[in-house]
């Protein structure tokens, strides 16, 4: 076994996504600490100029096939399992994401690697590295040791600094072809959000809303709140997935990802998936009647109170 830590790249739309260089930078320091190489995995369809912005790996493995255009499991796991099987890494690191927790499980299956998921820290703990990992929507932060010191991490984003990763450098690049992956498996198509007549990644100040509203008619007490601050209503996945909000304001890790300066959270527990799109929000701002919701854990100011007492008072002081 190596003591290289591998990172899956992630890119979308021609561009490496912001969580694959808060990896890389987190696999620079372990592998360092460990005596070995931070070494990135790309798999696409001319990978050439993906792999040159992976300056601060050691090593990338470009894996290129007309087969890896687009993403299915089969494919990339087809692709990646043979040489994990070879080169044995110490540690893969995977962004948690909907692609990436695809891409880990197949990959733990095909492996024998165990699999840690939602993680949060790693620290490499005299050559078994020790991971903390997020359950129960964030309530509970459990450590976990690698027994036989290798394992596969799907990692929250924002829990590692992206600067680090963006290091510039003139990496050795690999080319390799992938396996035979299941034909049956084929990419459709990519559906995304339709066009909204707000764009809240644009958006400086965000009222989000989230379960803790209620009902779908007290959606007009946010909507007015929001008004009176100049900014726009955001909404966490449930209000999505129930129609009150289009998907468009959805903020989280199958929605947007969002950096306004004000973050205004009203009723959102703080599941990872939504902290993933809004953690790095310059001012976070939480009101939720569970004192031990996981959003207290980022926000820099909070209330443990109703939400429907609060909101209408807070419209009624700026509007007044």
């Amino acid at each position: 076994m190596s003591t290289d830590v591998w990172v899956i790249a992630e890119h979308r739309d021609g561009a490496i996504t912001e969580g694959t260089f808060e990896l890389l930078g987190a696999a620079r320091g372990l592998g360092a600490a460990s005596g070995g190489h931070a070494v990135a995995v790309v798999l696409g369809s001319g990978t050439g100029s993906l792999a040159a912005e992976l300056g601060a790996a050691d090593r990338v493995i470009a894996i290129d096939h007309p087969s890896l255009a687009e993403f299915t499991p089969t494919s990339y796991g087809a692709a990646l399992a043979p040489l994990v099987r070879e080169r044995e890494p110490r540690l893969v690191l995977v962004a948690n994401t909907g692609v990436g927790m695809d891409v880990a499980g197949g990959l733990s299956a095909a492996t024998g690697y165990p699999l840690a998921a939602y993680v949060t820290g790693i620290e490499g703990d005299g050559g078994s590295p020790v991971v903390t990992c997020q359950l129960y929507a964030g309530k509970i932060a459990a450590r976990v040791r690698f027994r036989d010191g290798r394992g596969i991490c799907t990692v929250v984003a924002g829990s590692f600094p992206a600067d680090a990763g963006r290091a510039a450098g003139s990496p050795i690049i690999e080319t390799s072809g992938p396996a035979a992956g299941d034909a049956r498996i084929r990419f459709g198509r990519l559906i995304r959000p339709e066009a909204s007549d707000v764009d809240i990644t644009r958006e400086s100040i965000l009222v989000a809303v989230g379960r803790g509203i209620g009902e779908a008619d007290n959606i007009g007490l946010v909507e007015e709140l929001a008004r009176a601050l100049g900014g726009a209503v955001a909404a966490s996945r449930p209000i999505a997935d129930a129609g009150w909000l289009p998907r468009s304001r959805q903020v989280g890790k199958s929605g947007l990802r969002v950096k306004p300066r004000l973050y205004l959270a009203l009723g959102i527990s703080g599941a990872p998936e939504h902290l993933e799109g809004m953690r790095d929000a310059e001012l976070i701002i939480a009101i939720n009647n569970d004192p031990r919701a996981p959003i207290f854990g980022v926000a820099h100011y909070g209330a443990d109170a109703d939400l429907l007492d609060v909101v209408p008072a807070l419209t009624a002081r700026l509007t007044g």
